[in-house]
């Protein structure tokens, strides 16, 4: 719409409708004028439609914050010049666009405002002037109701835009810029509105020794995501507040700028760079008076940059930071100022960098119990010191890839909430009572109308006793009902209490800054003693009920609850978490002993090279164990790895397997750590890094090292010696809660010719000589043990084939079936599958062609139907009596299937009492039922 789609109804004297004389605002506010008269059909577009208007662009238009800060009712603004448009007479032709005198006479006084305020463009603030001034027909009546004049409009206009003028037709983006794209950081603090800030003074000295600086005092704070970076600033604003800083900052405001803000709408080139000159502006013209806060202050180098001779708010910062001109505290990543602000050494010089490390464990523990009363009061529940602690110790166990204390801030935070939706959510014995009660009622009304037809007396009995259940649980659900409100009103009680001891707090802090110290007094050693008093006695009697089995509601956050959490982010089962090791380690052999069998000596030293470790008399920052397992194929060695998976971290899928062979090639070693930059697949990260990452607690297998080529192991060395290793994207891998275990076939043929026939220590060493001819010895000197895996006997196949059909029985659960096999009908498989050179595979394959295939079969072809007992006997073997024999083309020759007696009938009991050879021979597999 251009103004100059109007028309006059007089000439008056400075009165322009050009477009290019107004700011885009105005000009907007002047067609808006036009859907209006559509609305409203007055004769001509006078100046009450002109402010209806401008009230129309918002909240963020310039003339609502004019009369806001002029102090008027915007409320009753709107509604007094809607009601006076209402109560003008109309025309029944809605197009007009005539403009009417008096609203030419605004016009013409804002374009002689314009001149004599030296402006290019009348602006939104000409045309608010001009109508305050002139007979506007309502505003000024209106003003003068709100007893306000002409001149408080213009003070308003003065305190908004500064000494500013208008250039542009877009002045308003630079009219309180730090209000709009900043937060008052002092002012938020004066409000008890930041979180305490504990141990990190160190770094707050620093950045208030920087700034006191007479040039270059810009200090940037660097450090990984989570540190509390932020928080160094708030820190600051809080000492600023309380008056705990040099007298060179003693009073200034801290403001926060946020770049999103800035950059979000800037549609045109230059308006980024517009905005952000016009906050700097402000920051200047308050001559010190304020320290602007960047975070992420890397966005700013290249935002606004249009091209290589685009001018980035980076380059316009420098200039002003190295007079002093300009006092800005910058917050990011090491990562990110490496890439982007140190490349620039114009603007890294500029800065005087302020290092934030991770806090230890007991310093993060501080922080936490510092946070533990806001945390408290926002979910209005309490959080016990061992939750706190637990946040800490599992966090930093467990959560590699982020960092204290805000990994543990946010387990607090979590289980908090969790706890919160519990308290406002019905209790779980509560809503059982109602699905129960809604079950009988559904069964009420079907046996009632089945009672339709005649009065049946089973029928009445079972409807009486169906009506006295649900009056029970009626009552029983009414009793939980009022015990629920009870506890939900002690909880809240104390809720609101909490409130109202750090609303008194904040008072008697206000109070101290006013040097009203009577009140500050009465506040401190009056109320919030008594209310505090009020508080331990709600607290001491809920920890009473706490203990109670009739108590359905629980507002307390325990060390349980931090580690449901942390299960729930990582995976690792809570039981895992918050049981003991010691336990778990003290079994650790007889565990693997009872998956592995045949390899006594071997377990052994796996157990007690992972027990030294968690004992923790080994290196912490090295992986829990570096093993090499030594044998042929077959002997438990891949399934030692997942027993050790399943024991020590709950699941196999902890077992994280790389086959060397597939590492052959030079070249291959980038498969692991990642492509290098520049080269195809470098965005997905490395096999191996990108897994552990993921689950950073797992047993590493690497099968057949041997085969692998001599380059990838280069990459071991660092991960066995630090615990450490950097993929491609430069991110540092921890290694040192695995277990890292290579397997080999190295000197196999050895170990099988020697079996039985020499002395172990004979075969371990030369054994060694061959590893060592083959492995580097960096490599070799980084292994915490060499075990051995003896080739398997066929006294050791037995244990096996039991393990075997254990699983084939687990299997056949879901089909309520039971398997039986004989002791001789075990033998004959076992004698049949047994060689020594491939150990332990031929039996599985054995078992599959004896017994899973047959079963397969038979159950497919119905002969066997679920729930029966299964037999396998030897074919030398008798049958019990009054069993059924099994006939089937796939059953091997030597074995034969059978059917015991179903149990209850005449079969089973005569069977039950007979000596019969398969029956008597009870050497079965296992007592599966």
């Amino acid at each position: 719409m251009q103004a100059s789609c109007f028309s006059a109804a007089a000439n008056t004297p400075g009165f322009s409708l050009k477009g290019d004389d107004y700011t885009d605002r105005a000009l907007e506010a002047l067609a808006g004028m036009i859907s209006l008269a559509q609305e409203y059909s007055p004769p001509t577009l006078e100046t009450e439609l002109l402010v209806l208007s401008l009230l129309n662009q918002g909240e963020d238009g310039l003339f609502t914050m004019i009369m806001k800060q002029a102090g008027v009712d915007l409320d009753k603004l709107r509604s007094g010049v809607v009601d006076f448009v209402e109560r003008h007479p109309t025309v029944s032709d809605n197009s007009t666009r005539t403009l009417g005198p008096v609203l030419q006479k605004v016009l013409s006084s804002a374009n002689s405002l314009r001149l004599q305020w030296h402006d290019e463009y009348i602006s939104v603030e000409h045309l608010a002037a001009a109508l305050a001034d002139e007979d506007s027909r309502f505003l000024v009546r209106f003003l003068k109701e709100s007893k306000l004049t002409a001149n408080d409009i213009r003070q308003a206009i003065k305190a908004i835009r500064g000494t500013r003028r208008v250039n542009t037709k877009t002045p308003e983006v630079s009219y309180q810029s730090l209000k709009k794209y900043g937060r008052d950081l002092t002012e938020a603090a004066m409000a008890n509105e930041l979180d305490p800030v504990i141990g990190r003074d160190k770094e707050v000295r620093r950045v208030i020794q920087i700034l006191s600086r007479r040039t270059k005092n810009n200090p940037i704070i660097l450090g990984d995501p989570g540190v509390g970076k932020t928080a160094i600033a708030e820190g600051l604003a809080q000492r600023i507040v309380s008056g705990d800083v040099p007298d060179t900052l003693a009073g200034r405001q801290l403001i926060s700028l946020d770049l999103g803000a800035l950059l979000a709408g800037a549609k045109l080139r230059g308006e980024f760079e517009e905005r952000l000159k016009s906050v700097i502006r402000e920051v200047q013209e308050s001559s010190g008076q304020i320290i602007l806060f960047i975070d992420e202050i890397h966005m700013v180098v290249g935002a606004g940059s249009a091209g290589e001779s685009g001018m980035d708010a980076g380059n316009i910062l420098k200039p002003m930071l190295a007079r002093g001109e300009l006092r800005c505290i910058g917050a990011t990543t090491l990562d990110e100022y490496r890439k982007y602000i140190e490349k620039d050494k114009a603007l890294e010089r500029r800065f005087q960098v302020v290092l934030v490390d991770e806090p230890r464990v007991e310093d993060a523990l501080s922080i936490l119990r510092g946070l533990k009363e806001r945390y408290e009061m926002h979910h209005g529940v309490s959080i016990r010191d061992s939750a706190l602690v637990a946040a800490c110790v599992l966090s930093n166990r467990y959560i590699q890839d982020r960092f204290l204390p805000d990994k543990a801030i946010d387990l607090i935070d979590e289980a908090a909430s969790k706890i919160k939706i519990e308290v406002t959510s019905k209790p779980t014995r509560l809503d059982e009572i109602d699905r129960k009660l809604m079950q009988l009622e559904m069964e009420k009304i079907s046996i009632v109308s089945d009672m339709k037809g005649g009065q049946d007396a089973a029928e009445q009995q079972r409807l009486q006793t169906l009506e006295k259940k649900m009056a029970d649980l009626k009552e029983e659900q009414s009793r939980l009902n009022a015990i629920w409100e009870q506890e939900r009103a002690e909880i809240e009680k104390i809720a609101d209490l909490k409130q109202e001891i750090d609303e008194a707090k904040v008072e008697q802090q206000k109070a101290e800054r006013e040097y009203n110290l009577n009140k500050a007094a009465q506040i401190r050693y009056g109320k919030i003693p008594e209310l505090t008093q009020k508080l331990a006695t709600l607290e001491a009697a809920a920890k009473r009920e706490e203990l109670s089995s009739s108590r359905l509601l629980r507002d307390t956050v325990t060390a349980e609850d931090i580690a449901q959490v942390v299960g729930s982010w990582t995976g690792i089962p809570v039981s895992r978490l918050v049981e003991g090791e010691r336990e778990k380690l003290l079994g650790l052999e007889k565990a693997l002993n009872d998956r592995v069998i045949g390899q006594e000596e071997g377990v052994r030293s796996v157990a007690e090279a992972i027990q030294r470790s968690r004992a923790g008399l080994c290196d912490p920052n090295r992986p829990i164990a570096s093993l090499v397992f030594l044998g042929p194929t077959g002997v438990g060695k891949t399934e030692l790895c997942k027993a050790l998976a399943r024991q020590l971290f709950d699941t196999e899928e902890a077992l994280l397997r790389f086959d060397m062979s597939e590492y052959m090639e030079k070249h291959s070693t980038a498969r692991l750590i990642g492509a290098p930059p520049g080269y195809i697949g470098f965005d997905k990260g490395g096999q191996l890094t990108e897994a552990v990452r993921r689950r950073p607690y797992s047993v590493l297998l690497f099968d057949e090292m041997e085969k692998a080529h001599p380059e990838v192991f280069n990459i071991f060395l660092q991960i066995l010696e630090d615990g450490i290793l950097t993929d491609s994207h430069g991110h540092t891998v921890s290694f040192k809660n695995c277990i890292i275990i290579f397997t080999s076939n190295m000197g196999s043929d050895l170990l099988l010719q020697a079996s039985g026939t020499k002395d172990r220590e004979e075969v371990t060493q030369a054994l060694m000589e061959i590893v060592r001819r083959h492995l580097r010895p960096e490599l070799v000197n980084r292994m915490d043990e060499f075990v051995v895996f003896n080739p398997l006997s066929e006294a050791n196949l037995f244990g096996i084939f039991d393990l075997e059909v254990a699983k084939l029985q687990a299997r056949l659960t879901d089909r309520r079936l039971t398997l039986s096999v004989t002791h001789r009908a075990k033998a004959d498989i076992v004698q049949a599958a047994y060689d020594p050179n491939f150990g332990a595979r031929p039996l599985r394959r054995a078992v599959q062609h004896t017994l899973e295939t047959p079963l397969s079969r038979l159950i497919l072809s119905g002969s066997i139907s679920n729930g029966r007992r299964v037999g396998v006997a030897s074919k030398q073997e008798e049958l019990p009596v009054s069993s059924e024999k099994i006939e089937d083309s796939k059953i091997p020759e030597n074995l034969q299937f059978f059917l015991y007696p179903q149990e209850g009938t005449a079969q089973h009991m005569l069977a039950s009492g007979d000596t019969g050879d398969a029956s008597k021979d009870t050497g079965e597999t296992a007592a599966f039922s």
